[in-house]
């Protein structure tokens, strides 16, 4: 385990598309920490209410950039009509949501994680115990 920390952030704007809309540029933060070293974060500004966060895989991030990745809540891919533009598709209870993003900026984001966390060495960054302290209850008895 690294204690050497560092968090990167970086500034995006997103389109949210909508049916028989124009597309609505949305704020977005993205955000890396070497405490979560498998995970990208990306918040999203919703106003005046502040911010709606989403947590994923750093791979399907990148995955997502070259062919269709993600199955579930969050999908990542390349659009058809235009490789310099990737959707990005969240789903949940609340709601589902379709945003298109410059394949050029989430990839630069990706390689300054990578300059930090070598693909492949996340596991070094991991602190186990102080995981377990967070998972487990502080009263065993």
């Amino acid at each position: 385990m690294r204690n050497d920390h560092v968090t990167l952030r970086s500034t995006a704007v997103f389109d949210l598309l909508a049916p028989q809309a124009p597309a609505v540029p949305v704020q977005v933060e993205l955000r890396y920490d070497t405490r979560d070293p498998y995970a990208v974060v990306a918040a999203f500004r919703t106003g005046r209410a502040g911010w709606v966060e989403w947590v994923f895989a750093r791979d399907l991030l990148a995955d997502g950039l070259i062919a269709h990745a993600g199955e579930g809540d969050v999908t990542i891919r390349p659009v058809v009509d235009d490789p310099e533009v990737v959707a990005i598709e969240l789903s949940s209870p609340s709601g589902h949501a379709v945003f298109e993003a410059s394949a050029q900026e989430l990839a630069d984001f990706l390689d300054r994680t990578y300059d930090v966390v070598v693909p492949g060495n996340e596991n070094l960054w991991v602190d186990v115990d102080e995981a377990l302290t967070r998972l487990l209850p502080h009263d065993l008895g």
